[in-house]
């Protein structure tokens, strides 16, 4: 299926998707893999084109990634309560987002997919333009990958809490992914999803973020 929305379309309606994700609709090999092919014509630094793709369909392991996640994921939605002021538009969506991240954190291993990107080289402790540099290099092609699943029925939501503490080397155990040459870009649960009519969502006005020529 392919909603064939247009290029604006898919950049203001491809969602964070949680409960809307649809946890007993198999997803087709061939359609991840179609995903790929568009998300690998990002562009990457000096075209080094460093990245690998781990997708984990298992019960078992997705099992234990689920409980990897969950365990890091627990602490940080106790304390999650930023203290927006009123009438700021995060601040009326952070019970909405709460919930269904919980959702996702309790749901995570009914997901029909579970990707990882990777990418090779680590960068702990590195100057902030050899991280920036480095992370650029994935960062992009992951987005585009949810473009392009956006764009076919499917949603995803990019987490990162796995990484925390121990949580990347445990991953890494669990799915063979020698941690010692490739870094973990995220964490993105894949399914196709309930409706396909997403909306953008309420952001700050531009103007309460843009800077010209001086901040």
């Amino acid at each position: 299926m392919n909603l064939n929305l247009s290029a604006d379309e898919v950049l203001t309606t491809t969602r964070s998707v949680r409960k809307r994700l649809d946890l007993d609709k198999p997803v087709p090999r061939e359609v991840l893999m179609e995903c790929l092919e568009i998300a690998l014509q990002a562009p990457t630094g000096s075209n080094a084109q460093g990245w690998q793709w781990m997708f984990v369909t298992d019960p078992v392991r997705k099992q234990a990634i689920a409980d990897i996640y969950r365990a890091n994921a627990l602490p940080y939605l106790d304390r999650m309560k930023p203290d927006y002021g009123e009438g700021d538009v995060r601040g009326e969506r952070m019970e909405f987002v709460s919930d269904s991240a919980r959702y996702l954190m309790e749901n995570m291993q009914d997901v029909p997919v579970l990707m990882i990107p990777c990418l090779e080289g680590r960068v702990e402790n590195a100057p902030l333009g050899l991280s920036a540099s480095f992370w650029a290099s994935l960062f992009p092609a992951a987005w585009s990958y949810c473009l392009a699943l956006r764009n076919r029925g499917l949603g995803s939501c990019w987490t990162t809490l796995h990484l925390l503490e121990d949580g990347e080397k445990q991953a890494a155990d669990v799915l063979g992914i020698p941690h010692d040459k490739y870094s973990q870009g995220g964490l993105f649960p894949i399914a196709y999803t309930k409706g396909t009519d997403f909306k953008p969502a309420k952001r700050l006005p531009a103007e309460q973020v843009a800077h010209w020529d001086t901040w």
